[in-house]
């Protein structure tokens, strides 16, 4: 059966917002003038609220009535704008970079139809006064909440809890920095926002340099998580892991791939994905693989195929000049960052280190490929990448941390090919039979359907095709060179032993 493949890159992204709202793929914003206004005070409220009902409810509209605009707004802007993400709706980067002109934009007619400023009769009819006024900018309102329409004795209004944190950046003590830091993502709904790429990057190079008190780096990790990271703030943790491991002045070591591998230590999924790393390192591309610790069974995967295991990044790089491919453990490369990933038996819980650490690519590569398992964390990986100025990747939809492709099921691939987004659906392929273990260990196994002393087509058909993916990603392939590329991955793997020479 060939693989049915569509290209949905043109398809409008509507769905339901998070809440139960129902997008139309066929709305259209309005044409006055007046009404797009409107759309921009709407989209003002949606991203202080994180949430169609709250922002219906500070509108004095009805959910229907909002959840209808922010579709206009998406056409508009042709953005998803909000996604659902944990507890919330958060911005896309391109909502977040109009968030500050956004809430500027809704706090000075605030001003304005309350009569809060300057008249020239007030000023005089000095002309250099009158400039002075016309020059006056708009305010700059930190965009932290909507303005309430009763304020108690004494209760601090939106503008001044905003500046109050506006300065964090000047602050020289990193605990206290980072406390405005916690106080801007962990305040109440609707006095909260998320923090900036620059202000995530800076959170988490005081984390990673030990100057955070362990109090502030698990509630920082919590309250990310609770409200659902934004690209800009998962690019900010990257930037920040990166400044960590990486020497100055050294740009990795010229990896063609990155394909990271974060399984849980609890998974007895067999790892076949590695030998289809093993397949595009025979294809003639440099693969850097990375992971965390799963119970050793990478390290064992890695060993048993020849495939060199790396404690540094210096050491990786050489090695991967030597043999094409390596596998580089996190807690060699990046101690800090497998001390914050360890913290999952703290909360029980995944965290943003859990996302970021699949954007680490420790060796510079050209291209990444990685496995994502929740639908709205995919967008945001590859939103997040585009921050950090990669061009070309592919996110699978796995059900484990990992680029693996079962191709029983219908999947979707995220992808960015030269800088434009463009997604690839598959329907799934038939199941073959599985083949049997016949008394063999698992790992004994793995590698006899490597050497060919077992039969096993329902692993090869994993192996085949999740390479293909690989390969397409290095390539830039458009989508609808997938067949294609299956049938030539699966003559690399027919002349395996012979590249080998095993």
């Amino acid at each position: 059966m060939m693989d049915t493949v569509g290209d949905a890159s043109q398809a409008p992204a509507r769905a339901d917002d998070g809440e139960g709202h129902r997008q139309s793929g066929t709305t259209q914003p309005p044409s006055s003038y007046l009404g797009r206004l409107r759309l921009l005070v709407a989209l003002d409220c949606l991203l202080v609220e994180g949430s169609v009902t709250r922002a219906a409810r500070c509108l004095e509209l009805s959910p229907a009535a909002v959840s209808r605009m922010l579709g206009q707004a998406r056409d508009l802007y042709g953005d998803a704008l909000l996604v659902r993400s944990g507890r919330r709706l958060v911005p896309t980067p391109l909502a977040e970079a109009l968030r500050g002109r956004l809430r500027a934009l809704a706090v000075e007619a605030e001003r304005i139809l309350e009569g809060d400023m300057p008249a020239p009769d007030r000023i005089g009819l000095d002309d250099a006064a009158v400039r002075s006024w016309r020059r006056d900018p708009i305010v700059e309102a930190p965009p932290l909440a909507m303005r309430p329409a009763l304020l108690l004795d004494d209760q601090p209004s939106p503008d001044m809890l905003a500046r109050r944190l506006a300065d964090v950046r000047d602050e020289r003590d990193p605990r206290r920095r980072l406390a405005k830091y916690l106080a801007i993502v962990g305040m109440k709904s609707g006095n909260s926002r998320p923090l900036t790429q620059s202000e995530s990057q800076d959170a988490f190079a005081t984390i990673l340099r030990g100057e955070a008190d362990p109090a502030q780096v698990g509630a920082l990790l919590r309250l990310i998580s609770y409200r659902g990271e934004t690209a800009a703030e998962l690019a900010g943790i990257v930037a920040a892991a990166r400044d960590a491991f990486r020497p100055t002045g050294v740009d990795g070591g010229g990896a063609d791939l990155d394909w990271p591998a974060y399984l849980s230590p609890r998974s007895l999924r067999t790892p076949w994905f590695v030998q289809s790393a093993m397949l595009v390192a025979h294809a003639g591309y440099r693969v850097a693989m990375h992971g965390a610790h799963a119970g050793g069974k990478l390290e064992q995967a890695a060993e048993a195929m020849g495939i060199p295991v790396a404690l540094s990044a210096p050491q990786a790089a050489a090695m991967l000049s030597a043999k094409g491919i390596v596998y580089m453990p996190l807690a060699g490369f990046a101690p800090g960052v497998q001390a914050l990933l360890s913290l999952y038996s703290l909360f029980e819980a995944r965290s943003s280190i859990n996302s970021a650490v699949h954007l680490l690519d420790p060796l510079s590569a050209r291209a990444l490929f990685l496995g994502v398992t929740q639908p709205a964390y995919r967008e945001l990986h590859r939103d997040a990448a585009a921050l950090l100025g990669h061009t070309d990747l592919s996110i699978i939809a796995s059900s484990r941390d990992v680029a693996e492709w079962i191709p029983f099921r219908a999947m979707t691939m995220h992808r960015l090919v030269e800088g434009q987004p463009s997604d690839l659906l598959s329907r799934a392929r038939p199941e073959p039979r599985a083949g049997g273990v016949n008394g063999l260990t698992s790992l004994e196994y793995w590698m006899a359907v490597w050497s060919g002393a077992a039969r096993d087509a329902r692993a090869v058909e994993i192996i085949v095709s999740t390479a293909a993916l690989a390969l397409m990603t290095l390539e830039k392939a458009p989508n609808e060179r997938l067949p294609a590329y299956r049938r030539r991955v699966k003559a690399l793997w027919d002349n395996r032993r012979m590249a080998t020479g095993r």
